[in-house]
């Protein structure tokens, strides 16, 4: 492993960041793909900070036994008194649950592996699939202030029972696509899914959009994919695309965030421009701006989350 770069101070990573802020009330995404090692976490993780580092007020959820986004945040298991998994049973609230982490402006709700048995423990229940929902609604209520403008739902590499408390309790869906061939056959089920907890749940959920992570600008079908996935899902995909780098691969074993660990590499400086796309796509989808018309510029902007289509 390389040696750890000179971590960066808050004012070099507010230097780098757009100067910008949301005025919203608290918005929820989850960060969901049933497929493993699309880069869930390290989005979670480091889009967070890149959040942070603007000026927003920003909690983690950590909604995956495996507990990698706690740990790549420096929460040490020994540390999590709570987690996410009391939230779900009832017997913790999140305000018990929620711990600060190095990097001003970002917290955490961190798991453990109790989560991976709460399906057996709740499957009787009728709000089985309202857990979190109503684990964040203190959140949502006009006491608390705004006290986080985003949440960022990190969820388990399945379609199970969390992920579905997840998409139920979330404003939007955020995917990230690994650039690899067999990441869009994964796509279409999981848009499916989202069209069914609409349907029966959350009628207000919409696809906030795709992010393509783990790209290979010299692969032919790292390319190839991108190419793909605009041809298909138009404007639902972000501009960014996240570039494989080492350094984003290296972060999370010192327990830091890539732009911790090395604010000028091609990552950090990568989720920066989605921080940016995000805000100002939040924008659009709370009525900043209108959606689909035309811009002062000129330039289109982005359709409604309902307008993308699954790939074929």
């Amino acid at each position: 492993m390389n040696e750890m770069a000179q971590p960066a101070s808050e004012a070099d990573v507010l230097a780098q960041a757009p100067g910008i802020a949301s005025l919203s009330p608290t918005r929820v995404i989850a960060i969901a793909n049933q497929k493993g090692g699309v880069g869930k976490t390290t989005t979670a993780i480091n889009l967070g900070t890149a959040l942070a580092a603007v000026g927003e007020q920003v909690l983690i959820l950590d909604l995956d036994p495996q507990g990698n986004a706690s740990t790549g945040l420096g929460i040490d298991r020994r540390m999590r008194r709570y987690s996410t998994h009391d939230v779900l049973t009832g017997e913790a609230t999140l305000q018990d649950v929620v711990m600060p982490t190095a990097v001003p402006h970002l917290a955490i709700a961190p798991s453990t592996l109790d989560l991976s048995g709460l399906e057996l423990e709740v499957s009787q229940a009728r709000d089985r699939a309202f857990r979190l929902r109503q684990g964040l609604a203190p959140l949502r209520s006009a006491a608390a202030a705004r006290e986080f403008s985003y949440v960022l739902i990190d969820c388990p590499p399945s379609l199970n029972l969390l992920t579905v408390n997840a998409l139920a309790a979330a404003d939007a869906v955020l995917v990230p696509l690994q650039c690899e061939f067999f990441a869009l056959e994964g796509l279409t089920q999981l848009l499916a899914t989202v069209a069914s907890v609409r349907s029966a749940l959350n009628p207000a959920l919409v696809v906030h959009g795709i992010v393509l992570t783990m790209h290979d600008a010299r692969n032919n079908l790292s390319n190839q994919v991108v190419a793909d996935v605009r041809a298909n899902s138009k404007e639902k995909v972000y501009a960014t695309v996240i570039p494989r780098n080492v350094r984003v691969s290296e972060a999370p074993s010192y327990g830091k965030p890539v732009l911790v660990y090395d604010l000028k590499c091609v990552g950090s400086e990568a989720y920066l421009r989605l921080a940016t796309e995000i805000i100002q796509r939040e924008k659009e989808l709370t009525g900043g701006a209108p959606v689909g018309e035309a811009s002062p510029s000129g330039e289109e902007q982005h359709a409604p989350a309902e307008t993308m289509k699954p790939p074929p």
